[in-house]
């Protein structure tokens, strides 16, 4: 009777210890709608990878990039929110219409040179986590995309090259621009861009070298037009209620993973561009760096109304933006 009382006490231990290790066990996707070979891609699987280090295995994450789940990023911060999802890298230009905030990081010419981004990003992160936060999520890390430029058919390097030019902008400020410059702007998700450029709906493409190269826009696109338009944001965000489900210990590994993908996806920029326009070159894209200051300009002046438009929707746009200017300063 005693060896029987053993042999079941040792069975419900076993049985509690196999429960409480199972609930230990985090299994969650992550949605992200660009290819695997781009930066936030790569960013994304440093973070998978770096958690599942940091936790001992206990939290494993699957990525689901090029809109595997259907997701566009607009479509990830409810999906985010709701729970559908647990985590996700959001363009966060598709964010416009939720929080103003969200057009910050790609206000035309706004912050030309790495630094720049870095202290813009730096000024605008308490916004977006208190967006987040009032919408269930917790913001986990940012990383920037390579500068913006013009992708097309010809070289899109002067006001009267871009005239009437259908150009695929990802946000508003883009489509304000780009009109007052004379073009045809027609604001679209990445997951809708090559389509429309292959059914001749766009006849060029606002984005970084290393979203079209990624995309392979070398198929559809001749030229690449460097003008270094603005450097975007891509946020990892993470549904709240998983997050608070974890224990200390895990969400330490959380905070440590986000830290190793962030500076994984900043580091990442200094030799990018390079690398992209030695890939493009390959694949015969045609590659614009000499455009004349003069056609900055007008590019500059065309963008006006977006960062006035901006600034009125977003009342606090004076105090980030005396912010930002304070760290570009140090």
């Amino acid at each position: 009777m005693m060896l029987k009382t053993i042999m079941a006490a040792g069975v419900s231990l076993g049985l509690a210890f196999a429960v409480g290790a199972a609930a230990a066990q985090e299994r969650w996707d992550l949605a992200n709608e660009y290819p695997p070979n781009s930066v936030h891609a790569q960013s994304a699987d440093t973070f998978i990878k770096a958690l599942d280090a940091a936790s001992n295995g206990e939290i494993s994450v699957t990525a689901h990039h090029g809109a595997a789940l259907g997701y566009k990023s607009v479509d990830q911060f409810d999906a985010v929110g709701d729970g559908a999802v647990q985590v996700a890298s959001s363009f966060v230009g598709a964010w416009s219409g939720i929080d103003p905030v969200f057009l910050v990081s790609s206000l035309p010419f706004l912050a030309p040179t790495v630094k720049d981004t870095r202290a813009l990003y730096e000024a605008s992160k308490p916004y977006y986590e208190k967006v987040l936060a009032d919408s269930n999520q917790v913001f986990l890390f940012a990383t920037p995309w390579p500068p913006s430029g013009l992708w097309g058919n010809k070289p899109l390097d002067s006001m009267d090259a871009i005239k009437n030019v259908r150009i695929r902008t990802y946000d508003a400020n883009g489509t304000i621009t780009l009109r007052n410059a004379g073009a045809a702007p027609i604001q679209l998700s990445w997951a809708d861009t090559v389509p429309q450029l292959t059914t001749g709906g766009i006849d060029g493409v606002l984005t970084s070298a290393d979203g079209g190269a990624a995309a392979q826009l070398w198929e559809h696109q001749s030229h690449f037009t460097e003008v270094n338009y603005a450097s975007p944001l891509q946020i990892v965000h993470m549904n709240k209620d998983v997050y608070d489900g974890l224990t200390d210990a895990q969400k330490e590994a959380v905070a440590k993973a986000a830290k190793e993908a962030e500076d994984f996806g900043w580091g990442l920029l200094e030799n990018r561009v390079k690398e992209n326009y030695a890939q493009m070159k390959e694949n015969g894209m045609t590659i614009v760096t000499d455009v004349s200051p003069d056609y900055l300009a007008a590019l500059g002046k065309a963008a006006e109304e977006s960062i006035s438009d901006w600034k009125a929707k977003f009342p606090e746009s004076d105090a980030l933006l005396a912010d930002y200017d304070s760290r570009r300063k140090q």
